[in-house]
């Protein structure tokens, strides 16, 4: 049953069911393993920016189609979400988790043969089917284990871990072009995958007794979906959670070509500045444990929503006028960047502490609207120009639209603490 109201705080340290939640080392070892599977998405999505202007030219296509293929593995990555979730939520963690991180080998070695974009888009599309099952259950993990501000420190300190990965994953790729072509690229994720399933198979232990199971069957599937649905608060915070997303993956779609093609970046300075987006995002999620001693998640994510759409206009300025070059675009970028960082824990947190019950399938559709609503928007930096001010707009818009969906959401709510009781 979803409480009435926006959740805000919880310090107990026991998981959903009253166990005692893991603390010390083995809290540490469990955020690794989660923050493990986790990469694999933006590992998925990133390693092969580098290569978008290469594919383009081998595969003789346009740099819009190339972006095209980024978004078979979003709508991918959500689809997935929406099978492998209640599929979770029925059978356990671990089988979904195991058959989805096969399915993402079996796809990044038929994109290394692909020998045209609409197929690497179609085999894309099956990556980000793969690579959703380990982030869902990830998500579902957490949701066993943690609630409330637990579960919104666990999902900051994944943050940490997962950063890496986008920090990496652009400079991986550049480094597998230098001593190749961008097909070696899926060589590399192909193995990836491999290493995970290991890791699956030995280090990750069942979280979903038989008992907290529930049935597979079609009808009640449909009917916790409609539930989730309608419930008013967790359709906002939801809400909020991609366009924050969506924000991030603009800029995934369009640092690239905007970087390389407009600034004159090579590949591995590329990278480099990739990184560093990726560390103010990191560094973020951080201090936000310690803002939690302080505001609730709700409060942190408002103020987060307002730096980025002020950041935002100022990127936005400074991009269509062509002030301060390089500089001018990446500072206001890397601060919008930042604030974004304070959004993806804690809107996720907030959203799943409402639906214990089923915290495989919530986080399903949550990951699906983050990474469904991705899919549509980021395109629309290509469509817009592939330069700054479309990767600048399409940015501070996304933020802008989820500053008001959760300010209106948090006044609808102090209004029912305020009214008579009847």
């Amino acid at each position: 049953m979803a409480h009435a109201t926006l959740p805000t705080k919880s310090t107990s340290d026991t998981a959903p069911d009253g166990e005692l939640a893991p603390t010390g080392l083995a809290r540490l070892r469990l955020i690794l393993v989660l923050g493990a599977l986790i990469a694999l998405g933006p590992l998925t999505i990133d390693m092969y920016l580098p290569a978008l202007p290469a594919i383009a030219d081998d595969l003789m296509t346009t740099s819009s189609a190339v972006q095209l293929t980024l978004t078979g593995t979003l709508l991918g990555l959500g689809l997935g979400q929406l099978i492998v979730g209640p599929l979770s939520d029925a059978v356990g963690r671990r089988l979904p988790l195991i058959a989805g991180t096969v399915l993402h080998i079996v796809s990044s070695v038929l994109c290394l043969v692909a020998p045209n974009v609409a197929v690497l888009g179609v085999f894309r599309l099956f990556q980000g089917v793969g690579a959703a099952a380990a982030m869902v259950v990830a998500m579902a993990v957490v949701r066993d284990l943690f609630s409330g501000r637990a579960a919104a420190t666990v999902l900051s300190r994944l943050m940490l871990v997962m950063g890496v990965a986008p920090i990496l994953a652009p400079t991986l790729g550049a480094a597998v072009l230098l001593r190749g072509s961008w097909r070696g690229v899926f060589a590399v994720l192909a193995a990836l995958g491999v290493v995970l399933v290991l890791v699956a198979i030995f280090l990750l232990k069942e979280t979903l007794p038989p008992h907290r199971r529930r049935t597979g069957a079609l009808r009640p599937v449909l009917a916790t979906y409609r539930s989730l649905v309608l419930d008013r608060e967790f359709v906002v915070l939801a809400l909020v959670a991609a366009l924050g997303m969506s924000a991030l993956f603009s800029y995934v779609s369009g640092s690239s070509f905007v970087l390389q093609d407009h600034y004159g970046l090579d590949q591995q300075e590329f990278g480099l500045v990739f990184g560093i987006g990726a560390i103010a995002i990191i560094a973020a999620s951080q201090f936000n444990v310690v803002l939690l001693n302080r505001l609730t998640p709700a409060r942190i994510v408002l103020h987060a929503l307002s730096a980025a759409v002020g950041s935002g206009m100022v990127l936005v300025v400074l991009t269509a006028t062509g002030t301060g070059g390089l500089v001018g675009f990446v500072v206001p970028l890397f601060v919008l960047l930042g604030a974004i960082g304070f959004v993806l824990p804690n809107a996720p947190a907030l959203a799943l502490s409402r639906h214990g019950e089923a915290a495989g399938t919530a986080a399903a559709l949550l990951g699906a609207t983050q990474f469904g609503l991705g899919a549509a928007i980021a395109p629309l930096v290509g469509v817009l120009g592939n330069n700054g001010p479309a990767m600048a707009i399409t940015m501070t818009g996304g933020a802008a639209v989820g500053w008001l969906a959760l300010a209106a959401t948090l006044r609808r709510e102090r209004r029912l603490e305020l009214a008579p009781a009847v």
